[in-house]
């Protein structure tokens, strides 16, 4: 079988999850080795943005929000891709080493980058009344929902501010959120 090519550069916390995802795509990737990232790794991660292009893909927990977080402050045109914890769990453990071949897929597949490219309509901002609007904050069971939608956009889990963020950086249309949020309720 014929894994499907990634161009981009793919960022990843260690060699496990450089393996799991070579399980999965035809990809290049570059290993931060956790969050002590040496200036080496930098200058690797800076070449490799100006020339193929990044894709921040780290794990699903705190550290891996934290190393993400990092890189973003320094390349924040970088495009992102998310797993979900429930995809990336196995015996305790949360990584993407432990994905299934098809989650990576499905989560590279889901790749958002910076809203408002040269060409691009300007994006619609949303505001915490929206999260409030769709149940995605301040009110029982938000932040399963946000868990879901994000799941569903391919945005990850993430608090409602870090949430909100998202949305409007990645430039997602509210008829996206809208249908995002259609099909959830129609599983209930």
């Amino acid at each position: 079988m014929q894994l499907p090519k990634i161009e981009e550069i793919i960022v990843v916390e260690g060699r496990d999850d450089t393996a799991a995802i070579r399980q999965a795509v035809d990809a290049v990737t570059i290993e931060t080795h956790g969050f002590g990232i040496r200036q080496e790794t930098w200058d690797l991660i800076e070449r490799a943005c100006e020339t193929k292009g990044i894709i921040v893909f780290t794990d699903p927990d705190t550290a891996g929000e934290q190393i993400r977080r990092r890189i973003m402050e320094r390349f924040p045109r970088a495009k992102e891709a998310f797993l979900d914890q429930t995809e990336a769990a196995k015996a305790g453990d949360i990584g993407i080493e432990n994905a299934s071949a098809e989650a990576i897929r499905r989560a590279l597949s889901k790749v958002r980058g910076e809203a408002g490219e040269v060409g691009e309509a300007q994006p619609e901002t949303f505001t915490a009344a929206d999260l409030f609007a769709w149940g995605l904050e301040g009110m029982p069971g938000a932040g399963q929902r946000r868990r879901a939608l994000g799941k569903e956009l391919g945005i990850g889990h993430a608090t409602a501010k870090t949430f909100l963020q998202r949305l409007n950086r990645f430039g997602i249309a509210r008829t996206e959120i809208e249908e995002g949020l259609a099909r959830l309720d129609s599983r209930k």
